[in-house]
């Protein structure tokens, strides 16, 4: 075979100038594009990291605006909460102010103006936003959640920061937690509301020892609480008689009746109420305490609970007779709650002998079904709901046993009732009164009988008419509802029926269905916020309607007592568990602008807690509100440390993407320079054999 000049040529030059044009091609589009690849088949394996990679880098820029906006919101919250504290802590100061003695009213009323002045300010920061979302709405950002009233209308859920897969961090505080929280820490603490005194200081006719003339104390003799008409003091008979009633921290009712003597001392009195509760010489569920006004206190030794409850009335008969000592405590009401009178002769009562002790005094009226008309103490929970133009309103808020919660709609009358009572473990049997007048001015009287199914259900009996109804369940086929089955609404419902004057035409469960719509159209019924029933009346302004609804063994004492209350005549509540934000700063600031230290019934609102107790709630909502605090704090700086983590993270993860697909420029220079010389050396060895002959190259 014959070698010739163009074989060598192609050898040399055609093989080596492709390979080398490519190489050439290839470094100056990565110097060109920055990159080391540019399609998939320019290699697979760099691109398939490259595609991971970027995903990662995506992710995790994601996860950093998702971070970073979540760390904005709680981050502001933080700082509001801030900002709540340094107010809160500026009323502590006029409180104690307010608090001295040598405040007069013109004084307190100036810093009651103040005090109203940070209530708009705290208002103003819990509806505090940032880009136009509320800070302390939960998850319905856009809604106001404090209105002028104090009043919260956001929810309690939580917003979340995606921090990534499986992975989120709640960056709020819901208006729920802050305004309406619980804090299991706290005891509750409550307070009869009337003064008292020595009743024999002021009269030396009837003093039969020094301790006569002293200010009451533990110390003092039940005479010295309770009155006496001459000096002689009795040491046989017991003669003055306590009804006493109320509920325990695990939410069992109790009502007794006791009689004490003149000599016994008031530290008796306290010792018994705290026997009742269920106080041993070994164990304390209460104490029991006369604070400096005379006002007998109750504190929970148990945290957590909002159940505690305390009622109480005294009767002394001066005429020796026997009208204190009655079964049914109506029967008192024939007597005179001044004692002044008795002894100065100037009483118009019916029994102008008897003395009757009001320990709790509230501005609720009895009910029609009480034969109470002139002392409001001796009324529990046979008292009519408060008006306000349309709108009925319970006070007592129903809470379940079990966890303290506020009732729902569909939470059962067994979740909240005292089951000990009657038959026990069960509302079987279980009687409840519902009268007053309708929204047509008219009277109503209703019986709600709950029944188990064995015995045929739950039925509630108009005692006007006659008629007995049945309360259905919503199961099929429709059957009567067991007596622990029965909800708050059913209650409701009957309830509703009633106050507008729609029973259902007939013993079927629509019948009853369609008397519920009915009913709905002229009035709505609910429970609030805070667990209590409330009636609005849609057909006028200013209803004509009152509610009533207790316990049909209320007021007899040879019979149980009360396995629910829904409104009373109950002593104030100066600590709780349960947190209402800002409704304890209105009662903080009513107890200044009332001007009382304690609660005093004798003028102005008798609810008003005092300004002695108003400095206690208000350390109880800072402690409440410096732990919320500290939960905010938490979540920013959980929040900020992931961002930092994240910034570092996304910055590796780049760095590394770069390390896989982008081009080093000094290498690929390097490269260039390289390729350039190999094919400059190429085409001088191509140029010169192309010189050469076939002799010569042999």
């Amino acid at each position: 075979m014959r070698v010739t000049s163009s074989m060598y040529y192609q050898n040399l030059f055609g093989t080596n100038n492709s390979k080398l044009s490519n190489d050439l091609f290839d470094v100056n589009k990565q110097i060109a594009s920055g990159l080391k690849i540019q399609y998939a088949y320019d290699n697979v394996t760099t691109f398939a990291k490259t595609m991971s990679l970027d995903n990662e880098v995506t992710t995790l820029g994601q996860v950093k605006k998702s971070t970073e906006s979540g760390y904005k919101f709680s981050n502001q919250s933080d700082v509001v909460l801030g900002q709540f504290e340094t107010t809160m802590n500026k009323m502590k100061t006029l409180l104690l102010q307010a608090a001295n003695g040598d405040h007069d009213n013109v004084s307190q009323d100036a810093i009651a103006k103040e005090l109203r002045g940070e209530e708009k300010n705290l208002k103003s920061l819990a509806n505090s936003s940032i880009n136009g979302k509320y800070l302390f709405s939960g998850s319905i950002a856009d809604v106001k959640p404090i209105d002028s009233n104090g009043k919260y209308h956001g929810n309690g859920k939580s917003l979340e920061a995606v921090l990534g897969s499986n992975n989120k961090q709640e960056y709020n505080l819901s208006g729920k937690d802050l305004f309406l929280g619980n804090e299991t820490q706290i005891s509750r603490e409550i307070t009869s509301n009337k003064d008292n005194i020595n009743l024999l200081k002021d009269y030396p006719q009837l003093q039969a020892s020094e301790d006569d003339k002293k200010p009451l104390s533990p110390s003092s003799t039940i005479r010295n609480l309770m009155g006496d008409t001459d000096d002689k003091v009795d040491n046989t008979n017991k003669k003055h008689f306590f009804y006493l009633r109320g509920r325990r921290s695990d939410g069992t009712a109790f009502k007794d009746k006791f009689a004490m003597k003149d000599t016994q001392k008031v530290s008796d009195l306290l010792k018994q109420i705290g026997d009742e509760y269920g106080n041993t010489i070994n164990s304390k569920i209460v104490n029991v305490s006369l604070n400096p006004s005379g006002d007998i206190v109750v504190q929970d030794k148990q945290k957590g609970s909002s159940k505690l409850d305390f009622q109480m009335v005294g009767a002394t008969d001066f005429s020796g007779g026997n009208a204190a000592n009655v079964n049914k405590i109506d029967d008192l009401d024939s007597g005179e709650t001044d004692f002044n009178k008795i002894i100065n002769g100037t009483s118009k009562a019916a029994n102008k002998k008897l003395y009757i002790k009001e320990f709790n005094i509230s501005d609720l009226k009895p009910s029609s079904g009480s034969s109470v008309k002139n002392i409001d103490g001796l009324i529990y929970d046979r008292a009519n709901f408060t008006k306000d133009g349309s709108t009925l309103s319970a006070d007592a808020p129903q809470i379940t046993r079990k966890d303290n919660k506020f009732a729902t709609p569909s939470t059962t009358l067994a979740e909240v009732a005292d089951l000990s009572q009657g038959s026990a473990g069960t509302l079987d049997g279980t009687k409840l009164k519902l009268v007053g007048k309708n929204i047509n001015g008219d009277k109503y009287d209703i019986s709600v009988n709950l029944k188990s199914t064995s015995n045929g259900g739950s039925t509630f009996t108009d005692n006007v008419s006659g008629n007995t109804y049945t309360i259905y369940n919503m199961k099929t086929p429709r059957s009567a509802t067991d007596a622990d089955k029965v909800t708050y609404q059913q209650i409701m419902d009957v309830t509703n029926m009633a106050v507008t004057d729609n029973f259902p035409a007939g013993n079927s469960a629509t019948a009853y269905d369609t008397a519920i719509k009915e009913a709905d159209k002229s009035g709505t019924i609910g429970l609030s916020y805070d667990g209590k029933i409330n009636f609005n009346d849609k057909t006028s302004n200013d209803t004509s309607a009152t509610i009533s609804m207790y316990d049909s063994n209320s007021g007899d004492f040879t019979k149980d007592a009360s396995v629910m209350t829904f409104n009373t005549n109950d002593s104030l509540s100066i600590r709780d568990p349960k947190t209402d934000f800002f409704k304890t700063i209105d009662e903080v600031i009513s107890s200044v602008e009332e001007h009382k230290n304690y609660p005093d019934a004798k003028d102005g609102n008798p609810k008003t807690i005092g300004i002695e107790n108003a400095i206690q709630k208000m350390d109880d909502l800072s402690t409440h509100v410096a732990r919320m605090h500290s939960k905010v704090g938490a979540q920013s700086n959980t929040l900020n440390t992931f961002l930092e983590q994240t910034k570092l993270l996304e910055v590796s993860t780049k760095s590394l993407r770069s390390s896989v697909v982008d081009t080093d420029m000094a290498e690929s220079a390097l490269k260039l320079q390289q390729l350039n010389l190999n094919y400059q050396a190429m085409l001088s060895t191509v140029g010169k054999v192309s010189k050469l002959s076939l002799v010569n190259y042999l």
